[in-house]
């Protein structure tokens, strides 16, 4: 069996594998991804959350967003009393569990080489805490620049960055789907290359 330190190191390992063309940190591999998730699966008190908690990973950031028992309202509750109530029990989780959740994330984030972030959902309310904000470097050509220049103009954004941020989001938003079965099928990939014969060692 091994210890929390030896499977740390295992998942570090895997984080410090050689970086990318570019200097880029390495992408998050299916079965990494399911190694962290599992980590904090066990670490997470059972009663903080109705089921496990959704653990997202990328090479930068691990995002643990977990679904609170909804509020218990009169009948007739309006959608504004629902929405207050729902937001109401998050704020309570954030604040009571603030003490536990710090130390898991001082736990995890030497031992995976990424910044932790928390959330809650509770009923239709979902509210993230603080996020890691990681700059992306690009080279964009005229035309490209124009448009963003453009949302800074109409006061849609105020800068630059901003305005390459609220593209990307637009784009998760409307193109949801697509996005989703884009990384279902890279996911997939890894899978199948990771089962696959492994080549000679170079050492």
């Amino acid at each position: 069996m091994k210890s929390h330190e030896d499977f740390a190191e295992t998942v570090g390992r895997a984080r410090r594998g050689g970086r990318r063309r570019g200097g880029e940190a390495p992408r998050s591999g299916p079965e990494q991804e399911r190694l962290i998730t599992a980590w904090f699966a066990g670490r997470i008190p059972e009663d903080w959350f109705e089921g496990p908690a959704q653990v997202e990973v990328d090479p930068d950031e691990i995002q643990v967003v977990g679904t609170l028992p909804p509020p218990t309202l009169a009948d007739g509750a309006s959608e504004e009393e629902v929405r207050v109530a729902e937001h109401s029990r998050i704020s309570g989780y954030r604040e009571d569990s603030r003490g536990a959740r710090m130390r898991i994330a001082e736990e995890a984030q030497p031992a995976f080489r990424r910044a932790v972030s928390w959330g809650a959902q509770c009923g239709s309310s979902r509210v993230l805490f603080t996020t890691a904000g990681v700059p992306v470097m690009t080279r964009l050509r005229l035309a490209d620049r124009r448009v963003l220049d453009t949302l800074i103009d109409a006061g849609v954004a105020r800068s630059r960055s901003e305005a390459l941020a609220w593209c990307v989001r637009l784009v998760a938003q409307h193109e949801a789907d697509w996005i989703k079965e884009l990384r279902d099928a890279m996911t997939a990939v890894t899978a199948v290359r990771e089962r696959g014969p492994r080549g000679a060692s170079s050492d």
